[in-house]
């Protein structure tokens, strides 16, 4: 890969094709673990490792197990038991060493096996047929996009406690609509041309 493809695709995956905020891919966990930074970080560090170690396990089994055998149709089952796996490690890795944090993430940590933005990255490079290094770099960086995203709202949400705004806006809309402009700012990165 070239250092020209390797900022196209990091911009693409980071930025311009943001999971979160331009393909609304993994909302759930955006919305849910965006009100403290730690739990926003330690969320957005298990998003990136298991989108990452994912996608490296479902590239293996789709080369190695799907397509000689002719089942690729079954892909996505494949996919999400593998994704199902890696969360479970995690899961039980993060109550070992980190309870608080474990406990903090509560119910949106089981919630990464089904989180859509993981499943589409392996889908996504199932469907272009990348290989093993692109596909792992584009999982790494599509994670580190959903982080950035995640940080960002986090941040926003954080200045909102002390903002003034009409009650009708207290808690949760405000924080849709926040969401919402925030997604349309990302949107303007659609228009960046590279090379």
């Amino acid at each position: 890969m070239t250092w020209q493809g390797l900022i196209t695709l990091s911009l693409g995956a980071i930025l311009i094709e943001n999971f979160v905020l331009v393909k609304f891919l993994g909302i759930c966990p955006f919305i849910g673990v965006s009100k403290k930074l730690d739990t926003a970080l330690g969320m957005s560090m298990a998003v990136v490792f298991v989108m990452t170690v994912s996608s490296a396990a479902t590239w293996a089994v789709q080369e190695f197990l799907l397509v000689p055998l002719g089942v690729e149709y079954m892909g996505m089952v494949a996919f999400i038991l593998v994704i199902a796996a890696l969360v479970q490690l995690v899961e039980m890795f993060l109550q070992k060493i980190a309870p608080a944090l474990h406990k903090a993430l509560g119910v949106y940590l089981p919630l990464i096996t089904t989180n859509c933005a993981i499943l589409g990255v392996a889908i996504i490079n199932a469907e272009n047929g990348s290989g093993f290094f692109e596909s792992v770099l584009f999982a790494f960086l599509s994670g580190v996009g959903f982080s950035l995203a995640l940080l960002l709202f986090c941040s926003i949400r954080a200045r909102l406690e002390f903002s003034e705004h009409p009650e009708a806006f207290e808690g949760f809309p405000i924080a849709l609509v926040t969401a919402g402009l925030l997604a349309l700012a990302f949107t303007g990165f659609s228009s960046i041309r590279i090379f």
